[in-house]
Order: structure tokens, then sequence, then C-alpha cells
């Protein structure tokens, strides 16, 4: 372990190392006495005390240390320590392990991913984040400030975290709709930009991945709210139902998005369609127009001796007057049936 251990408050805090807090609740109430991580293998606690210690890409080195310590399976290590796992529940004897994955950021339209996993046993939660930008030390104060809720165990902690992970989906699901809605509001008046129409398919790529990625989050809650396993008692299941809730509400306005996405094209096509359908409308109209005194014109451009209509007095106003008769009720007919 390294060395440079400081105290705030009852936290343990290590400078330089991967162990973020590490505290002992009795009761719902902090311990005063700050309980260091040593390597060393611990006694089991009486109910209604456990140890919560909060870790941030720890080293093999550390992970092991926390194991020895905490008596946590191989495997399960193993997975905490790989950032590429999928959400999931597993048994490992009397100790629950949980990977949750949360959103880190959005830069630009990409979205970049991090990992959580939950060790969970009757006396103890062990928290592991693989590049995950929010630290849990306000979600460890909240709990801290409501001692009744903590007083029901690491199985209430455990849900804490879970939902504190899928909040934190929210504000990224929101900056997205903000963007597919300005995108679809200017498909409405043009026909989008060939570099709008290549962010839309890259939106759309990160939102398969979203659903791939996070979409397990969804059989992880379930598992939780509604099968027996070893350390969830039955009254903590309604906190998972209702994180439950949280990450159904959470896919179904990604999948709406995705809708809206590939609706966007479609509906900017149909648009333009129609804006051509209007312009080749008048373009045809006015070619109809135009036609009659073309065709008057062709006729007298023949140079025909025997034509009445040269030797005429009112011969030429005649054929304007005829001219004009036509390509006047062309164009009203036009207007009337909305080609003009």
């Amino acid at each position: 372990m390294a060395s440079g251990i400081a105290t705030r408050g009852a936290v343990w805090h290590v400078a330089d190392m991967a162990i973020i807090a590490s505290r002992r609740y009795e009761h719902g109430k902090p311990s005063e006495t700050p309980r260091p991580v040593t390597g060393e293998a611990r006694d089991a606690l009486p109910p209604h005390v456990f140890d919560w210690v909060g870790l941030a890409d720890p080293t093999d080195e550390e992970m092991e240390q926390v194991r020895r310590q905490f008596g946590l399976h191989p495997l399960a290590v193993e997975d905490a320590l790989n950032p590429t796992q999928m959400p999931k529940v597993e048994i490992y004897g009397q100790h629950l392990f949980i990977v949750a994955r949360t959103v880190a950021s959005l830069e630009g339209d990409n979205l970049s991913y991090g990992q959580t996993a939950i060790f969970l046993a009757r006396d103890f939660v062990v928290t592991v984040r693989l590049g995950s930008t929010r630290a849990h030390d306000k979600l460890r104060q909240r709990l801290e400030n409501d001692s009744e809720r903590l007083t029901e165990g690491p199985d209430y902690v455990a849900h804490a975290i879970l939902d504190f992970i899928v909040d934190g989906y929210q504000p990224v699901i929101e900056r997205l709709e903000e963007a597919v809605q300005t995108m679809e509001e200017r498909a409405i008046d043009s026909f989008p930009e060939p570099s709008t129409i290549r962010r839309i398919f890259r939106l759309r790529r990160q939102f398969r991945k979203f659903t791939r990625i996070i979409g397990p989050m969804e059989e992880v809650c379930e598992r939780l709210a509604f099968t027996e396993l070893p350390v969830v008692d039955p009254g903590a299941r309604v906190w998972f139902r209702d994180v439950l809730d949280h990450v159904r509400r959470t896919m179904a306005r990604m999948a709406m998005l995705r809708d809206t996405l590939a609706s966007v094209v479609e509906t900017a096509s149909l648009l333009e369609q129609h804006r051509q359908g209007d312009m080749t409308r008048q373009l045809a109209a006015w070619a109809a127009i135009l036609a009659v005194p073309t065709a008057i014109a062709g006729i007298y451009g023949m140079n025909f001796d025997y034509m009445p209509e040269l030797h005429s007095k009112w011969g030429y106003p005649a054929v304007w007057a005829v001219i004009l008769l036509i390509c006047g009720g062309l164009w009203l007919r036009f207007r009337r049936i909305g080609w003009l």
C-alpha cells in the first residue's frame, strides 16, 4: 500500500491511491474511527454494522489487498478490473457481484462509457469504478444524512449506487434530445446538408451502441427486483424496482430518439419531393402557356405566299388576341388547380 494516508472527517482517504473512501456504519451512523484497507482478512461484523469501501481505477495489487481483506472471489475481482464487462449479476457464495455501466461523457456526438462493479455482502459493500467521472462523494454524504435508510444495510447502498448511475444517463439523453430536435426542425425547412446526414448516421450508430451496452442494465435490475438473492432482503426489492423503472424509461427515450432520427431523413425526403413536385408543376404550366405563342409564331414563320392573314388589316391584332386569350385561359386554369 502507498504511504501518505490522510483522513477527512471519519472517511479514510489515501493519497495517490485508488481507495477514495472507507468507512464503517453502525445502525446507520458512520463510525468515528477510520477503516484502513490493510489486506488482512477481517472477522464478520454483527448485524446492522457494515463497511463501505469505494475505489477508483485500482491497480491489480490494490485490488488484491481488498480481495484478501473482504474475501472476494478471484473471478469477480478479475471481472471488476475488466473495463469491457457487460452489466450482470453473479452469485459467489454469500457474496453478490454486480456490474453496471456508466455513461462517462458526451464529446461531440460520441458517447464514452465507464464501469462500476459492486461487491455486496451482509456486512460490506465494495465499489470499483473504472473510467467513471462521477464520484460517489455526494451520494455517500446524502446517504449519511438519512441514517434511517442507511440502517437497512448494504443492499440499500447498492440500490442507491445503481440509482445514482442510472440518473447519470439523464443529462446525456437530454443533450441528445436537443440535438435531434434541432435536426428535426431544420429538416422541415430544407433538405439536410450532407454534413447533417452524416451526423444523423453517426448518432444512430451511437444510439445502437448505447442500447447494446446499457440495455442489459434492465435485466440486472429485473433480477435484483424480482429474484431471491442471498444478500438482498425481500423488503429491499421495491427499491430495485424503482431503479428498473428508471432504466426502462431511459431505454424508451433512447428508442424514441433512434426512431426520430430514422424518420428525419424520410420526412425531409418527402418534403423535398413535394417541393420538387411543385416546381415541376409550375414549370410544366408555364411551358404549356408559352407553347401557344411559340406554335402560332412557328406557323407564321413558314413563309407561305397564300396566307390570308398576311394581307388582312386586322390579322396581326387578331393573332395577338387569340394568343392572349388562350394563354390567359390556360393561366386561369392552372391557377385554379394550384399549379401556379
